[in-house]
């Protein structure tokens, strides 16, 4: 598999993970003590970072730090939107919409030549 597409999987994965761990316990943890809600986030946040390492490592062979970093950004947007929507329940709201696009900005900026 090409390095450039390894690298998107992987972050597409590991923001998931991220996702869950960083939000799923507004949803399921509201009557938990919070302690125990951030050793859950933490272990699953172990998944997002068992991801991330790899991605970061394969991703800087092709491209670079700040590419990356913009990449990551924007796989966060587009893994978080569905997650709040579907999930979380949240009502779709068109700032996603502008924010996708002010993303699709930067990504421009980050990858011309």
């Amino acid at each position: 598999m090409p390095p450039a597409l390894s690298t998107i999987l992987l972050l597409v994965c590991s923001n998931l993970f991220m996702s869950f761990a960083w939000y799923a316990h507004l949803k399921h943890g509201q009557t938990k003590p919070w302690l125990l809600m951030v050793f859950m986030s933490w272990g699953i946040a172990l998944f997002e970072y068992l991801l991330m390492v790899p991605a970061n490592r394969i991703g800087y062979q092709v491209f670079s730090l700040a590419q990356l970093k913009i990449l990551q950004e924007v796989i966060a947007l587009s893994v978080f939107i569905p997650f709040a929507v579907f999930y979380m329940r949240e009502p779709f709201n068109w700032n996603y919409i502008w924010a996708a696009l002010c993303m699709v900005g930067a990504v421009f900026f980050m990858f011309r030549g």
